[in-house]
C-alpha cells in the first residue's frame, strides 16, 4: 500500500518536472533559480557615499544661511545710512531755501548799496553848504541869546567852523560834531546851572555867581551876597536888582544848582512868557 502511494506521488511529481521543462517560460536560469537558494540584491550606490552627499548638503545649506544673514545685515546697514542720509537731505533742503532768502536779501542790500554810493556825490557837494548854514545858524543863535558860558559856546562854534576846511576829517564826522554842538545847546534849556565869572556891577567889573535856569532865567550875585541882578532879554543888560527881595532866593537857586539842596519853589524875577508872533 505504501509503495503504491510513493509510486503515485513520484508520477505526479514527475508529470509537473515535464510540464514545466516543456513550457517556453520556463528557462533553464529559472530552473536553476528555483532549485538554487535566491541571494540578496547589491545595491547600486554605497551607502557611504549618499551620507556623503548629506554632509555636503548640510555644510552648502550651513554656507548659504551663513551669506544669507551677511546680506541681511548689510541691507539694514545700508537701510539705515539711507534713513539717515535722507534726513542730512531734508535738513540740506530747508538750509538751502534759507540762504536762498538770505542771498535774496543780500543781492538787494547790495542793490541799495550801489545806488547809495552811485548817489554819495551827489549827496556830499549837497552837504558841506549844509553844515555851513547849520554852523552860521548856531552863531547867530549864540549872540541872540542869554549871555551864559558865552566864551565857551562861542569857542566851540569857532572849533566846528575851523573843522569844515580839514581834508583829514571825513564828512560824516564833520556832521555829526555840528549835531553834538546843537544837541549841548538844545540841553543848555533843560537844566539849572551855577558857575563862577565877571559881572559888570554899577560900572565896575566883580566876581559873581552866576545862577542860571534854563534859558528863561540868568542871574547873579556877589560873592559877598551884596548885590545881585538879572539879565533884561528886552534891553540886552544886565539890571541891578533888590538885594532884600531876591538875595535869599537866589542863594537858596546856587545851594540847588551845586546840589547842595533839594529843589524847592524860588521867587525870581523871571519874565513872563509872550505869545509867539
Amino acid at each position: 500500500m505504501k509503495m503504491h502511494r510513493l509510486k503515485s506521488i513520484a508520477l505526479a511529481v514527475a508529470a509537473t518536472a515535464g510540464v514545466l521543462a516543456a513550457s517556453p517560460a520556463y528557462s533553464a536560469e529559472q530552473q536553476d533559480a528555483a532549485v538554487a537558494p535566491a541571494k540578496p540584491a547589491k545595491p547600486l550606490v554605497p551607502v557611504s557615499a549618499i551620507v556623503k552627499v548629506g554632509e555636503l548638503r548640510t555644510k552648502s545649506a550651513k554656507a548659504s544661511q551663513v551669506r544669507i544673514d551677511r546680506l541681511a545685515a548689510e541691507t539694514g546697514d545700508l537701510l539705515q545710512d539711507y534713513k539717515t542720509v535722507m534726513k542730512q537731505v531734508d535738513g540740506l533742503r530747508v538750509y538751502n531755501a534759507r540762504l536762498e532768502k538770505q542771498i535774496a536779501s543780500q543781492l538787494r542790500r547790495i542793490a541799495s548799496l550801489e545806488k547809495a554810493v552811485a548817489e554819495a556825490t551827489i549827496i556830499q557837494r549837497q552837504i558841506d553848504p549844509l553844515l555851513q548854514r547849520m554852523i552860521d545858524g548856531l552863531e547867530q543863535f549864540v549872540e541872540l541869546d542869554v549871555p551864559f558860558h558865552i566864551e565857551e559856546r562861542k569857542q566851540r562854534v569857532e572849533f566846528l567852523r575851523n573843522n569844515l576846511d580839514r581834508s583829514d576829517i571825513t564828512i560824516a564826522e564833520k556832521f555829526r560834531q555840528v549835531l553834538e554842538a546843537y544837541k549841548i545847546e538844545n540841553e543848555y534849556g533843560r537844566k539849572i546851572d551855577s558857575y563862577k565869572g565877571v559881572a559888570t556891577v554899577n560900572g565896575a567889573e566883580r566876581d559873581v555867581n552866576f545862577l542860571r535856569i534854563g534859558r528863561i532865567g540868568l542871574l547873579y550875585q556877589t560873592t559877598d551876597g551884596e548885590t545881585s541882578g538879572a539879565w533884561d532879554k528886552t534891553q540886552g543888560t544886565w539890571t541891578e536888582l533888590d538885594a532884600g527881595d531876591y538875595r535869599g532866593a537866589i542863594q537858596k537857586g546856587l545851594r540847588i544848582a551845586r546840589k547842595q539842596a533839594s529843589i524847592d519853589i524860588m521867587k525870581l524875577p523871571i519874565p513872563a512868557p509872550e505869545a509867539a508872533k
